[in-house]
């Protein structure tokens, strides 16, 4: 049995176990990307708060760079962003940006 839940209801569920993995706005990200998601496929997605905190992230460009070990030393200040993004774009499936950070799939 599968229920349709709203934006509400899907960060009401992280908040309730895992509040700190998401920013309100990242969640957003989330909420709309299993959307259309669902749509574009015309698959049903079940929502499990603990393997989308496995498979998804959401980090500051600086937090990126250090965790990814990107080399940034040669770029431009003002570049630094498009360059993770871009970094990202390559390697993984970006969700969406929101003003401070990145939310992607793991890898």
């Amino acid at each position: 049995m599968k229920q349709t839940i709203s934006l509400s209801q899907f960060t009401d569920a992280f908040m309730a176990i895992r509040p700190n993995n998401f920013t309100y706005d990242g969640l957003v990200q989330l909420f709309d990307y299993f959307e259309s998601y669902e749509s574009d496929n015309g698959e049903e997605i079940e929502l499990d708060v603990i393997a989308i905190c496995c498979e998804y992230e959401e980090l500051t460009i600086e937090e990126i760079i250090r965790q990814y070990n990107i080399d940034a030393d040669e770029i431009e200040d003002d570049e630094i962003e498009d360059h993770v993004f871009n970094y990202l774009a390559e390697n993984t499936s970006v969700i969406g940006r929101t003003d401070n950070t990145i939310v992607f799939q793991s890898f």
